[in-house]
């Protein structure tokens, strides 16, 4: 079984600037995953074609199974408002998270995470990119409990947030709401903290330990893939991980195989 965490930069290229479906789903195809955790993932945006980049990595992958989780509806950095659980953002421009697997799904569960309450200092990519001031968004949490061949395995994507401090109380909320789900549980995603600090926090064991961005030169391991160590003794065991390059975002794709 092949897992897989992708920050996708709404599937931008840093070489020119732009979000191509075709280049997408190649970037998507190389990966090969079995579970495919995305991040900074576009629905209905202008900036990404108004495409489903979900759909597209799940057409791509081949994968039955498929589902995108808004954190908010607008866009981030500019106009936004949070959803609610009333409220799932069809028809208006969303971004969020995705989850894509071959598998099949018994069971789906959103969570949702308070933004942070101040504005934060942010790196923004790109010719006319640097630091600015952002104010948090709302985050949220996708995940599904899975039909497998070794048995039922709980799976979550999320993507923290990038102010220091409330990404940790987030991830303790996230472990709180995984352990509702049954053994074994695996969190992917980028948690905007290093391999360390990630592993303390959630008192969670890393399954591949790489560093992820920036993309052309990684420095420090933003993305992960954890398991709850109850239960992990049910996971087969990690034969290869690998970061490798891809022509999309500034992170490369966090890929763990486990058999």
């Amino acid at each position: 079984m092949r897992l897989a965490t992708f920050n996708l930069l709404h599937g931008r290229s840093l070489t020119d600037g732009l979000v191509d479906p075709d280049r997408l789903a190649a970037a998507v195809t190389t990966l090969d995953a079995d579970v495919l955790a995305l991040q900074e993932v576009d629905r209905d945006q202008t900036r990404s074609g108004h495409h489903d980049l979900t759909a597209i990595a799940a057409h791509a992958l081949d994968a039955p199974e498929h589902r995108f989780a808004a954190a908010v509806v607008g866009t981030p950095g500019e106009q936004f408002r949070p959803l609610t659980h009333d409220d799932d953002g069809h028809g208006e421009p969303c971004y969020g998270v995705g989850l894509v697997t071959r598998h099949p799904v018994t069971t789906w569960q959103v969570t949702r995470l308070r933004p942070a309450p101040v504005r934060s200092p942010v790196y923004i990519p790109g010719p006319h990119g640097g630091l600015i001031l952002l104010r948090d968004e709302p985050r949220v949490v996708l995940a599904a409990v899975l039909d497998t061949p070794h048995g039922p395995l709980t799976v979550a994507a999320t993507h923290l947030s990038f102010v220091p401090g409330w990404n940790a109380h987030q991830l303790r909320q996230v472990v709180r709401a995984l352990r509702t789900l049954p053994t074994p549980r695996i969190l992917l995603g980028d948690l905007n903290l290093p391999a360390g600090l990630a592993r303390a926090i959630s008192g969670w064991q890393p399954l591949g330990r790489r560093p992820t961005y920036p993309a052309g030169q990684p420095r420090i391991q933003l993305d992960h893939i954890l398991a709850d160590p109850r239960g992990i003794e049910q996971l087969p065991p990690v034969t290869a991980v690998t970061t490798p390059a891809s022509t999309i975002s500034d992170h490369r794709p966090l890929v763990v195989d486990l058999g």
